[in-house]
């Protein structure tokens, strides 16, 4: 049998390479959505009923992460409240028998445990990332962008960390992308996985918003990020690009340049949030779905004259 002291650090070793952790940059301001957003988070603007931030934070916990690292800023509060107990309306839906509710309040502060780190300037993606350094610890972590919300049968978070647990290396989720719209994201360059069908890659190299005719490929990286905490030594060693801010993209290219790295085209379909229109159909979307709304709602919709 082997000493306590061996099997301690054998156990430790493989809880490190486990994805606990998932962090959520939410300090931007929402200038796309004001005024709506003047007083008020964009992360906490409604998709039917649940607020948007809602819907990334059930699929971390559904993908086995239960510690939750918000990075936030100024007027960030009505967030912390979301996700905090709130014992007045509970008190009160509780002596008036309203169950059903209280059941739901309760879910949200019950569903993972939660800690915020503020940003406090806007200075770019991989910034934001930098502020969850001492929190995340040497481990490797989730990242996800609030925005991208992902009707999925298998949370795509779950999808990465599935392809993370045997490559034991960052992965991050694409997509394809056809025609001039490939110039609104981050591109890889990358090579095939034998016997994956084209749906993983080892990253080869990252474009930040290529012209349409210089991008490596037409698959685009989305809000989804399995990251090993490698990371944050290229965050804090590459230099501010365009407006001042750390991009995320030169951080993993830097990352690149010492370990291996993975692409996976994730099943699912993505609501891009923080556009009006994209926040619009995922609205009717994930509305036409529910049990509750879905039959009156389809209705409603075919009565109306275009």
């Amino acid at each position: 049998m082997k000493p306590d002291t061996e099997r301690r650090s054998g156990d430790e070793r493989r809880r490190a390479r486990t994805v606990r952790k998932a962090v959520f940059p939410a300090a931007g301001l929402g200038t796309r959505f004001l005024p709506a957003t003047k007083a008020q988070p964009k992360e906490m603007l409604p998709l039917v009923d649940k607020p948007i931030i809602q819907y990334g934070v059930e699929e971390a916990a559904a993908a086995g992460c239960d510690q939750i690292i918000l990075i936030t800023g100024r007027g960030k509060s009505a967030i912390e409240d979301h996700f905090d107990t709130s014992y007045e309306l509970e008190m009160m839906l509780e002596q008036k028998g309203k169950k059903d509710l209280l059941k739901i309040v309760r879910q949200i502060s019950d569903m993972i445990y939660v800690s915020y780190v503020r940003q406090k300037e806007a200075l770019g993606l991989g910034h934001a990332i930098l502020t969850a350094r001492e929190l995340v610890g040497h481990e490797p972590f989730a990242a996800l962008l609030a925005d991208d919300v992902i009707d999925a049968p298998v949370p795509v978070l779950k999808q990465l960390i599935d392809v993370f647990n045997e490559k034991q290396s960052s992965v991050i989720a694409i997509q394809p992308v056809e025609g001039p719209m490939i110039s609104s994201y981050g591109v890889i360059k990358g090579k095939e996985v034998p016997g994956t069908g084209g749906k993983l890659f080892e990253v080869l190299d990252l474009v930040e918003k290529p012209k349409r005719e210089e991008a490596p490929s037409n698959l685009a990286v989305i809000g989804r990020y399995i990251l090993t905490p490698t990371v944050f030594e290229t965050l804090s060693e590459i230099r501010p690009g365009a407006g001042g801010e750390l991009q995320l993209t030169d951080g993993l290219r830097a990352l690149l340049k010492r370990e291996k790295m993975y692409a996976c085209v994730y099943e699912g379909r993505r609501h891009d949030t923080g556009d009006k229109l994209g926040f619009l159909k995922a609205t009717v979307e994930f509305a036409l779905k529910r049990e509750d709304l879905g039959g009156p709602f389809r209705e409603y919709l075919k009565s109306l004259k275009f």
